[in-house]
């Protein structure tokens, strides 16, 4: 059985980063399955807070992965593998580097690029409730 937790408010996201965290302190890779706009950066900069981030958690559209550094100087890595043409790029970028380092590595768009990803990853779900906003996270 999943777990699920529903979101209706911004200001739920902390409370629900730490049940993600608490339900698996062992692991360090996530992966985070939503439409365009479902709020998945959202959730993985409530995430890296409660990790102890202070800089500021965007996207990396661009980039296809951004360092962040929590105040107890642990590296975490955001991936965003929508813009990937060719699986080829994510491993150019050293992607088995980053997956197999130890550090927290969040990802958005895995299911492009699933193939190339470790087993031991936890597959995130986020819906919208389009009649009320409210966000779905199952795990």
């Amino acid at each position: 059985m999943k777990n699920q937790i529903i979101i209706k408010s911004v200001e739920e996201l902390n409370d629900a980063a730490k049940k993600l965290l608490e339900a698996y302190p062992d692991n360090r890779l996530f992966a985070f399955n939503g439409s365009m706009g479902a709020g998945k950066t959202t959730f993985i900069k409530s995430i890296c807070a409660e990790l102890g981030v202070h800089e500021d958690v965007v996207s990396p559209t661009f980039s296809i992965v951004n360092e962040y550094i929590s105040d107890t100087g642990e590296a975490m890595y955001h991936f965003d593998f929508y813009r990937i043409k060719k699986k080829e790029e994510i491993l150019d970028i050293g992607s088995d580097d980053y997956f197999y380092s130890g550090s927290y590595c969040f990802m958005e768009w895995p299911e492009l690029v699933e193939e190339l990803l470790p087993e031991s990853i936890v597959y995130i779900s986020i819906k919208e409730n389009i009649e009320d906003g409210s966000r779905i996270i199952e795990y």
